[in-house]
């Protein structure tokens, strides 16, 4: 799109509110989307860095009333509440979860009364095209326009090919719904953060889990509680791209990459001999090695040497210490 047609749409946004939009979005479809309450303990991987108490949004994806949500804010809760139109609070038992897209999918311990969101197709959705965002709280809904699709890689290990990225900001993105111009959900809110705009430079906006990325997964989620083909090698490391370069921050206590030696600090230069070229680009090699289980070779600046390491990756799914 031009930049005249950009900046045309970001005023326009920025100006009317987002009811104004509503009569275009069936109410059955806007009902879908419900509030989530999580209470998480104090030994929760994550408990010290997203708290112990997490509100985010799901979708009602079928007629057993199966919600889709994010892990984030469901693995390793002790107690989960959804809550629908009706504003009763239900709870809620988690299914099963996917640390490759970030999803996970709950079941209401009693009917929402709610019909399910029509599920799309998200590799249909393309730069430039209208969506609406939607949450489950008051004004929860926004028009927002597809900025970019491109890869996401995420400090925790986590490597999406094809996000999508969406401006203007909605701030009641996590877990929300992104809706076609058709009212079917192609995309579950995951993040906030600035999205680069050619000739606008950077603009608040938020990042999209595909809905596509669910299909594949959806029956073992349900029936297993985890993607059983997955294959991902885990390697233990929370880390940070800068000028090109990759920089492990933190590693997990007990995980491959203390047993190998690798601290925090340390700049990785390659993965089985190939040079590492940003922190997607790492994830990438990383994966190309092999199944979880494989070794990944590293060459890693340590201080001021360079050290040679090999990695016994782990499967994630079986425990940070790869049990």
């Amino acid at each position: 799109m031009k930049r005249s047609g950009w900046m045309v749409f970001v005023i326009v946004l920025l100006c009317l509110p987002g009811n104004a939009y509503a009569a275009s979005v069936e109410e059955n479809a806007l009902n879908a989307v419900v509030r989530i309450r999580s209470v998480f303990p104090a030994n929760a991987d994550s408990a010290n860095t997203l708290g112990r108490e997490r509100v985010g949004n799901g979708v009602v994806i079928d007629s057993e009333g199966t919600i889709l949500t994010l892990a984030f804010l469901t693995r390793q809760a002790e107690t989960i509440e959804v809550t629908g139109p009706d504003k009763e609070p239900v709870q809620a038992t988690l299914l099963g979860y996917d640390y490759g897209t970030g999803f996970s999918l709950l079941r209401p311990s009693k009917s929402l009364g709610v019909a399910p969101m029509n599920l799309g197709s998200s590799s249909a959705l393309e730069v430039g095209d209208s969506a609406i965002a939607v949450g489950a709280g008051e004004g929860g809904l926004q028009i927002t326009k597809v900025a970019v699709r491109k890869e996401f890689a995420g400090s925790w290990e986590y490597y999406l090919r094809d996000a999508i990225f969406t401006v203007p900001a909605f701030s009641d993105f996590s877990g929300a719904a992104l809706m076609n111009s058709k009212g079917q959900l192609v995309g579950i809110g995951y993040l906030f953060m600035p999205v680069a705009l050619e000739g606008f430079g950077v603009l608040p906006g938020n990042m999209f889990i595909p809905i596509d990325a669910l299909y594949p997964i959806l029956a073992d989620l349900k029936s297993a509680g985890r993607p059983l083909d997955a294959k991902r090698p885990w390697l233990g490391i929370y880390a940070e791209e800068a000028h090109n370069r990759v920089f492990i921050t933190k590693v997990r206590p007990g995980g491959p990459a203390e047993k190998a030696g690798l601290k925090a600090e340390d700049m990785v230069i390659s993965v089985a001999g190939n040079e590492v070229k940003g922190l997607a680009d790492f994830y990438r090699k990383v994966y190309g090695v092999g199944d979880a289980g494989v070794e990944i070779p590293l060459s890693v600046l340590q201080g001021s040497k360079i050290q040679e390491m090999k990695v016994l990756s782990a499967d994630r799914y079986k425990g940070q210490n790869g049990k």
